[in-house]
């Protein structure tokens, strides 16, 4: 790991699909102990499709938004549905001004990268200075740096690593107020 301080993660791995697994992974793994907010990509299970854009499951939540647009087998062009991502980051942004430890975004994509789909709740945690993990396209870095403005460090899609850094950067994120699972506002 770069710097373990860095309170904003990249994730890359051999695949998005491998990157999905290990986001996944972490969930079932933090859920019971960290107040999560964020969104986890989701297959759309559709065979013989050009695009993998399928639906996006709100970590605290588990509301499903559709970020598909059905366009038939056989279709050659990506079927992503802006609207419904549009949705699931006013639903982020709900969740983290509620009080959250970490905020986990499935992806900065071409989408946010033109300030649109999650846009918003990627702005909302960066603006929070609370823990961010997400993934970024080696291909949008250079639009991702200009997004962020701020340091981050890049890991592989390896829980150990991202847990290590989990712990890093938990112990070293500016105080902010929390709202418990109970409904109590708590500092740290």
């Amino acid at each position: 790991m770069d710097d373990p301080a860095k309170t904003i993660a990249v994730v890359r791995g051999q695949s998005t699909a491998d990157v999905e697994q290990t986001f996944r992974t972490l969930v079932d793994r933090w859920q019971p102990t960290v107040r999560l907010a964020g969104l986890i990509a989701e297959s759309h299970g559709l065979a013989d499709r050009a695009c993998n854009a399928g639906f996006l499951r709100n970590i605290a939540t588990a509301e499903r938004f559709s970020i598909f647009q059905d366009l038939g087998p056989g279709s050659t062009v990506c079927h992503l549905d802006g609207a419904g991502a549009l949705s699931a980051a006013g639903a982020v942004r709900r969740d983290i001004a509620a009080g959250c430890e970490l905020v986990l975004l499935n992806k900065f994509g071409k989408l946010e990268a033109a300030g649109e789909g999650l846009a918003g709740a990627f702005k909302a945690a960066l603006e929070s200075r609370i823990p961010l993990l997400t993934s970024v396209s080696p291909a949008l870095e250079d639009a991702w740096k200009r997004f962020t403005g701020r340091p981050f460090v890049i890991l592989p899609a390896d829980p150990i690593e991202i847990d290590a850094w989990w712990q890093a950067a938990r112990t070293t994120a500016p105080a902010f107020q929390q709202i418990d699972r109970r409904g109590q506002q708590r500092g740290r």
